[in-house]
């Protein structure tokens, strides 16, 4: 089981979801991450969004849902990962954070942000996404 953060904004047109690259095989994704001791699975998801995409704001305290995904480990064997996805309002969006140089960013409609992840129910979630406020 691992946490997300989906980072979302209101653009001009509506909703827009921000993605990042992954490190090695450079898909887009959401930033995501283990759980964190000390830490509700919301705060590590934060915190996760805050290393990977430089972005801070609001994270909901309750999950949107799960979406699956294969992790490719570095002995090459693959795990299969649930991932529990929390709305984060990005409030502040940073020049630089600690892993500036290892990804990409985007900020993206809802509908682009979704047919551009490779995982089905992660793009069912970010689809189906509709902020509360």
């Amino acid at each position: 089981m691992q946490v997300a953060a989906l980072p979302w904004r209101r653009g001009e047109a509506g909703v827009e979801i921000l993605l990042i690259t992954s490190r090695e095989t450079r898909r887009w994704v959401i930033p995501k991450g283990w759980p964190m001791l000390g830490k509700t699975d919301a705060e590590a998801a934060a915190q996760e969004a805050y290393e990977e995409a430089g972005v801070q704001g609001e994270i909901a305290p309750s999950e949107i849902g799960h979406f699956r995904y294969e992790k490719r480990l570095k002995s090459g064997e693959l795990k299969s990962c649930v991932v529990a996805t929390f709305p984060l309002e990005v409030l502040i969006q940073l020049g630089a954070w600690p892993e500036d140089q290892q990804r990409q960013r985007r900020w993206m409609p809802q509908t682009e942000a979704a047919s551009c992840v490779h995982e089905a129910d992660l793009s069912a979630l970010i689809l189906g996404f509709y902020p509360s406020h």
